[in-house]
């Protein structure tokens, strides 16, 4: 199923063990010029971005480090990576979305490979 959400605001849900999931807030990236845009020129960042459709990202004229969870189309997580500033992540073949949120805070919300996630745009 090929999933389309608009450019903004929106909630990721992070499903965890039946507990009706986390919560984070979410900007979502879904046309070219969003995209293109991402985290770029941030000193922060409130909650996570969600680049879609995307499999790979960069993180070249970043300001901090970010952490990068690649989703597959049932949006279930097929890796999970921290990316320095300056660096070229490789394309993930069986992902579709890319999730971004600043370094460390993945693991907090429960973020790992395998785990499933939903998004709901406002």
């Amino acid at each position: 199923m090929r999933r389309r959400w608009p450019d903004g605001p929106g909630t990721l849900v992070v499903l965890g063990d039946g507990d009706g999931g986390l919560p984070v807030p979410l900007e979502i990236a879904a046309s070219y010029r969003a995209r293109t845009r991402g985290l770029l020129g941030r000193d922060s960042v409130d909650g996570a971005m969600l680049l879609s459709p995307a499999n790979s990202v960069h993180t070249f004229r970043m300001r901090i480090p970010i952490d990068v969870a690649y989703l597959d189309r049932d949006l279930t997580v097929v890796a999970v990576r921290t990316m320095r500033p300056g660096r070229l992540g490789l394309p993930r073949l069986r992902a579709r979305h890319v999730l971004e949120a600043e370094a460390g805070v993945m693991a907090g919300w429960g973020v790992a490979v395998g785990v499933r996630v939903d998004v709901v745009a406002v």
